[in-house]
């Protein structure tokens, strides 16, 4: 697992800007070093309700990453709960088991992309 806290990394001239005047700024949440060699599998905009929480389960082959939009959850992997708010990432590796907890008074937002190994796995529920 690695947390990415959005907070704490500074925006800076996207690389095709100039940077004494950019059009536009980034904040880099992760490089292609953070993520496993393989094929995309999924893009999702995904919605978390209220008081709801999402099955514990694993991928056997494919890494997944959070980043949350509005809101705060509670994001379980393994033994480690972790707290994320809008703007915070995590990117949990294959056959970790994982869970995500809605805490906010509201539905949550989140962005989640998987890359596979391509080894044919599955999903498992725990």
């Amino acid at each position: 697992m690695k947390i990415i806290r959005g907070s704490e990394i500074d925006f800076i001239a996207a690389s095709h800007e100039d940077p004494k005047n950019p059009g536009v700024l980034k904040r880099v949440l992760a490089t292609r070093d953070d993520f496993v060699p393989g094929q995309i599998m999924m893009l999702n905009w995904a919605r978390l309700p209220k008081g709801s929480s999402f099955a514990a389960h694993y991928h056997e082959d494919m890494q997944e990453t959070f980043v949350i939009l509005t809101g705060e959850v509670q994001m379980i992997v393994g033994e480690e709960a972790v707290d994320l708010n809008a703007g915070d990432a995590i990117v949990i590796d294959h056959q970790e088991i994982h869970q995500m907890h809605n805490r906010s008074d509201h539905d949550v937002e989140y962005i989640v992309f998987g890359v596979s190994t391509e080894e044919g796995g599955k999903t498992i529920v725990v």
